[in-house]
């Protein structure tokens, strides 16, 4: 490190979500926030995509502090991860941390953490040479912030997710004035918020989507169910107002959404309008309810409420079940990702009997700034550099382009990748190197033991299924003691495909004699690949899939035994070991046939049993 000003993005570029920045000066690191994404549709089984920080744990010395701009999980959802690996102050609005505080005592790694300092936007934190000021921005959630840096070299400001609305209510509101203070100090480099600028046209206030929800409340005469995300702090408050005024009552479907309403309300950043048990009503009293006084709020398993939904509509849910006469109204934006899943949910609770309303299908509501948003805040800010982030390639090459049209030189502009560092020499920004950083993905409680082979083989699985070989030879004696065996899942019907898999037999048994018969030194990786590579050819060429392909080759000993029941426990153990793989793999027959009861048991000195030396895929 040196003392010149660099800025890193460790996530947000070329991307939705998982926006983490670094900006070092003076040997110290400032980290803008901390978030995650939600899987794309590639990621088989993945449950949320954070960034990979290694080079921040790496200078764990260095950090001076990770800053939070807001509650969302694409600004705090990787926070807990990152207190594991290194430990450093977290600062944010009061809402902020206490979203934040819900995530990392989550998690028995960072459940004792208590670094956390509130700050809203007159907080100025000083380090010496640089020191670390806010703004407050218009979110969907509120006392979101924007972070300034201000270093000798001049201010670095990032917005975080922010738009303009002349509507908005206490707590949501931009202090225009201090952007216009900020812009006449010197802004260096600005990181905006660009995820909106992909789409033409002004996103409507919240003053109108209020008035939309309300519409839709007294329209319906049944139950209404409504799928909103959890950290929609604006959304579930104008639920709460639309369910007030039209006399009904609130049930809340979900862990994420029940802690985030309790978390809302003990800090006063959700009002209700009456007494907490004269608006909510839980799960067992839901019955007591007519259809006309209901309101189901849910927002399904980490705040995605759209597969809840399908839940609800096909009767898996314990709770709810869609059905006639319900209005089920969706309040949230799903991402591109989630598009084709959106339209077979709608169909699925058309089906059901259920009459579906959305705001996006009727609205163009978004919590980011549009295309004038974003020129204006350039306006203000008046950078010398410009970093449009959030977004994929085309979104942030969309906003260069509306930067270029106010005047910023192209030059002046950066379309980065993670892991690019830009260098500040006191005139130029200058790409002063670049680093490796992939995407570290989670998996139940793993973190980052999902790589690219791990997807590749499940995504070969799904397609193609997975073809088994199980055998048994005699390595010194250069002979297979059981024929081979050979069953599929998610390949063919087995029963359908008795030629193919009696022929994929035969290919398997010839080539391990060809390798036991022209194999001087014998090598278990070497037979294995050769069975696959074989049996591979030969399923393409017949079917045109690439099943994944397991052999299991397993080596019979001499063992010397005593009769009858006295044999060796070790190779009674052995031969259970054959027997439950057989079963395991769900082969319609036995690996090793059963032996049959030896009348002579003065034959077991010679007996041969199984020594399940295996080599599994």
């Amino acid at each position: 490190m040196d003392n010149k000003l660099s800025i890193i993005p460790f996530g947000g570029v070329r991307e939705n979500g998982k926006n983490m920045y670094a900006v070092s000066y003076n040997d110290e690191i400032f980290i803008f926030d901390a978030g995650l994404k939600y899987p794309e549709n590639d990621l088989l089984g993945i449950d949320v995509v954070i960034p990979d920080y290694a080079y921040l744990v790496e200078h764990a010395d260095q950090v001076a502090g990770i800053f939070l701009t807001h509650g969302h999980a694409d600004a705090i959802g990787a926070l807990p991860y990152l207190l594991a690996d290194l430990q450093a102050p977290v600062f944010g609005s009061e809402m902020t941390l206490a979203l934040a505080k819900l995530a990392v005592k989550a998690e028995d790694a960072t459940k004792n953490f208590t670094d956390f300092h509130v700050v809203n936007e007159k907080s100025v934190i000083d380090y010496g040479d640089v020191k670390v000021s806010f703004f407050s921005t218009t979110h969907s959630i509120p006392q979101s912030l924007g972070i300034v840096l201000e270093t000798p070299e001049g201010q670095v400001v990032y917005t975080g997710d922010f738009k303009f609305d002349q509507t908005a209510i206490e707590g949501y509101t931009t202090d225009l004035a201090r952007l216009g203070e900020i812009g006449k100090s010197g802004v260096v480099a600005l990181l905006a918020d660009a995820a909106g600028t992909g789409n033409y046209g002004e996103s409507v206030n919240e003053s109108k989507i209020e008035e939309y929800i309300l519409d839709k409340f007294q329209d319906h005469e049944g139950r209404i169910i409504v799928a909103a995300v959890a950290s929609n702090i604006q959304r579930i408050q104008q639920v709460i107002n639309a369910t007030f005024k039209t006399g009904r009552k609130i049930v809340l479907s979900g862990n994420d959404l029940e802690k985030v309403v309790r978390t809302a309300l003990q800090i006063h950043k959700l009002e209700l309008p009456v007494p907490e048990s004269e608006l909510f009503v839980s799960f067992k009293n839901m019955k007591k309810l007519t259809p006309e006084e209901t309101v189901i709020l849910e927002t399904g398993r980490m705040g995605e409420p759209i597969k809840h939904l399908q839940r609800m509509a096909n009767g898996d849910d314990r709770h709810i079940k869609i059905g006639e006469g319900d209005l089920v109204f969706i309040t949230t934006t799903p991402s591109t990702a989630m598009e084709a899943f959106v339209a077979r949910t709608r169909d699925m609770m058309f089906r059901a009997g259920a009459d579906v309303k959305s705001i996006s299908q009727d609205l163009r509501s978004s919590g980011h700034a549009s295309r004038n948003d974003l020129q204006l805040m350039l306006n203000f800010m008046k950078p010398k550099f410009f970093f449009p982030v959030q977004g994929e390639y085309r979104v942030l090459n969309s906003a260069a382009e509306l930067a270029e049209e106010i005047g910023i030189a192209k030059d002046h502009i950066f379309i980065t990748q993670k892991g690019d560092k830009l260098t500040y020499d006191g005139d130029n920004m200058l790409l002063s190197g670049s680093f490796e950083v992939g995407n570290t993905m989670i998996d139940g409680s793993g973190v980052g033991d999902i790589g690219n082979i791990v997807l590749r083989d499940r995504k070969i699985l799904s397609e193609d299924g997975v073809f088994v070989a199980v055998v048994t030879i005699d390595r010194k004696k250069k002979k297979i003691i059981s024929k081979p065996k050979i069953t599929s899942r998610g390949f063919v019907y087995v029963k359908a495909s008795r030629d193919l898999m009696r022929e994929s037999s035969d290919i398997v048994e010839k080539t391990i004699l060809d390798n036991l018969a022209n194999i001087k030194e014998f090598d278990w990786s070497t037979l294995k690949t050769a069975v696959r590579d074989n049996l591979s050819r030969f399923l393409f060429e017949q079917t045109r899939r690439r099943p994944v392909i397991l052999p299991v080759i397993m080596e019979v000993n001499q063992n010397g035994f005593r009769s009858g029941k006295q044999r060796g426990a070790k190779g009674q153990q052995n031969a259970q070991r054959v027997e439950e793989l057989a079963k395991e793999l769900g082969a319609d027959e036995q690996p090793v046939a059963k032996k049959k009861p030896n009348k002579n048991k003065n034959r077991n000195k010679n007996k041969k049993t199984v020594k399940p030396e295996t080599t599994e895929g």
